[in-house]
């Protein structure tokens, strides 16, 4: 099992619509995720005294092959689908590596 931790912005005109999209995740978005062998999936949300609000993503990956399981992931329909609502709604942060939409987090610490 390998945990992954990720933050991004949201924009402060799309905070509801996001709440709302996540307050019913469609079931096929949950079925692609557990078939691509993510676990324990969470997003939490912050608003930072900059007045800011900041998703932190958190999940488990249980797989043999992260690479080619997120390639799969990214090329589900639904998935895609979802993504065309849900990125407009963010704001990714301005040092995060070129390749990355949502900032990855180091792992400082984890007790079982």
């Amino acid at each position: 099992m390998k945990r992954f931790g990720y933050t991004i912005g949201v924009r402060e005109d799309k905070l509801d619509e996001y709440r709302q999209l996540h307050a019913e995740v469609w079931p096929a978005v949950n079925a692609a995720m557990t078939a691509c062998n993510l676990r324990n999936f969470t997003i939490f949300l912050r608003r930072f005294p900059d007045g800011k609000h900041y998703l932190f993503m958190y999940y488990e990956y249980a797989g043999d092959d992260y690479a080619a399981d997120m390639r799969r992931l990214a090329a589900d329909r639904d998935i895609q689908e979802w993504w065309k609502l849900t990125d407009p709604c963010q704001e990714p942060l301005t040092d995060r590596d070129p390749s990355e939409w949502w900032a990855t987090m180091s792992e400082v610490c984890h007790n079982d």
